[in-house]
């Protein structure tokens, strides 16, 4: 997910996403830890749609709170 994408979400749109791919992320490392996982580079972007959405969260509520 590009952070254009993200910037344009609500927090609560931002929420909801960030919920789903947390348990994206729970299922793929579930799967590699049974070794029935198919694409192993799909956790690695799941971790940085993560780090993504939750930095642009944390900014747009620094801006809210400052504006």
């Amino acid at each position: 997910m590009k952070a254009s994408e993200i910037r344009d979400m609500s927090l609560d749109e931002m929420a909801d996403e960030l919920l789903r791919l947390k348990k994206e992320g729970f299922n793929l490392r579930f799967q590699q830890a049974t070794g029935q996982i198919e694409n192993t580079a799909r956790i690695r972007d799941v971790r940085r749609d993560i780090a993504r959405m939750e930095t642009i969260g944390r900014e747009k509520r620094a801006g809210k709170a400052d504006g």
